[in-house]
């Protein structure tokens, strides 16, 4: 299979792309990319039920007005990020 890239862009994309990882070729960096897209699929649908457990559990919350004013969410998802470091 042949691909030819005609966006300038897509192909400085994948060209950055090889050079983070240290791929030899664009195929190579092609792999790379689709191994860890067909990863994060995998884990999405291996989670699922509990990725929709979690958001109905926090759309219930809001609900019932247990949200975090939009003023203070900044500080509170800096004081959580800063107790799981």
């Amino acid at each position: 299979m042949n691909i030819n890239i005609h966006d300038t862009s897509l192909e400085a994309r994948i060209q950055k792309q090889i050079q983070a990882t240290g791929s030899g070729s664009v195929e190579e960096a092609l792999i790379r990319l689709l191994d860890t897209q067909e990863e994060q699929d995998r884990w999405l649908l291996e989670n699922r039920a509990n990725i929709n457990t979690k958001i109905r559990r926090g759309m219930e919350q809001l609900d019932r007005g247990e949200g975090i004013p939009e003023d203070q969410l900044e500080a509170h998802l800096a004081r959580l990020k800063a107790e799981s470091e």
